[in-house]
């Protein structure tokens, strides 16, 4: 009896890819990765780096650089291939690059006959996994961007500052939207416990405020050092292990909406269910009308940037 090999295949070894693999190892989540990388040099030398930290972890990884034709069997393809903001730019003003790197990547990789799941990390994320799908031509729950993931987190660990240090991960909040400058917070579903976040605070908190740090968050980063990816490789590799292991967990990734929150043909921000066939569907939160308004703007926002693509 064959024993089914995980394997996950990375395109792009940058900061952001080779954190996922590293990550990937660190927790035991699959037996082999697959590094793709434009630059082959600097993929091999990110899979040597890799392997020097396997004999230290709890199971061994395999770690090679592949080619295209070799991702037919690949379970998981992460997609870090991109452009990363410069100056004065916003996530959005990467996308002509990021979609061109699309164009030539996904054609030979649906010729290797994969039929996977794609969990992309590449910015403008929401529109990137959209031209993703379109140009695989995969099922919408096999493609999914990581979203407001990590943004919700970088909300949940600001409201944990404010409430005494409690674990961010018993604080129930999430962003929605555009992973940018549009995303927003529907504070009526923020609870503690059960209880709403109106009622659970001691001392009136300016919800504007935090939503804006919030937003903030990853370009305080990218002004300290250049670029984001401890975080977003965390995210990836939790929405990896929740398809392996058909978690049924709740993550808000980037998602194709049709019809839910009355939005249609749009990736977005919103909570899903990811499990082993990717996402399994789409939680729709009851928003008040502002809520509504506030998210539908940000869709639009996206909307306009697609418009640049055909779409």
């Amino acid at each position: 009896m064959a024993i089914k090999m995980r394997k996950v295949a990375i395109i792009g070894t940058g900061l952001v890819g080779s954190s996922c693999g590293y990550a990937l190892i660190n927790q035991g989540v699959c037996d082999e990765i697959l590094l793709i990388d434009i630059n082959q040099e600097r993929a091999t030398g990110e899979m040597i780096d890799l392997l020097n930290s396997v004999s230290f972890m709890s199971s061994r990884t395999k770690v090679k650089v592949a080619s295209y034709k070799e991702l037919h069997d690949v379970d998981i393809i992460v997609f870090t291939a991109g452009a990363a903001p410069k100056g004065n730019q916003t996530r959005l003003d990467t996308l002509g690059v990021s979609a061109a790197i699309c164009d030539s990547v996904i054609k030979e990789v649906m010729a290797s006959g994969f039929n996977g799941f794609f969990v992309v990390a590449s910015n403008p994320v929401d529109i990137i996994s959209y031209h993703i799908m379109k140009l695989s031509g995969l099922p919408k729950n096999q493609v999914i961007g990581t979203g407001t993931s990590i943004d919700t987190i970088r909300l949940k660990t600001i409201l944990s500052s404010y409430l005494n240090d409690i674990d961010p991960r018993d604080i129930h909040a999430y962003v929605l939207g555009e992973h940018g400058d549009s995303q927003m917070v529907p504070w009526s579903n923020a609870k503690v416990a059960g209880i709403p976040l109106t009622e659970y605070i001691k001392e009136p908190l300016d919800l504007n405020a935090i939503a804006y740090q919030t937003m903030q968050v990853g370009w305080e980063i990218y002004k300290r050092k250049g670029t984001t990816y401890y975080g977003i490789a965390a995210a990836v590799v939790r929405i990896i292990k929740a398809i392996f292991n058909d978690e049924q967990i709740i993550i808000p990734t980037s998602a194709l909406l049709e019809g839910e929150y009355d939005e249609f043909n749009i990736y977005t921000g919103v909570p899903t269910i990811i499990g082993k066939n990717g996402v399994e569907s789409v939680l729709e939160l009851p928003l008040t009308p502002n809520e509504l308004n506030a998210f539908k703007h940000s869709n639009n926002v996206l909307r306009e940037s697609m418009k640049t693509r055909g779409y």
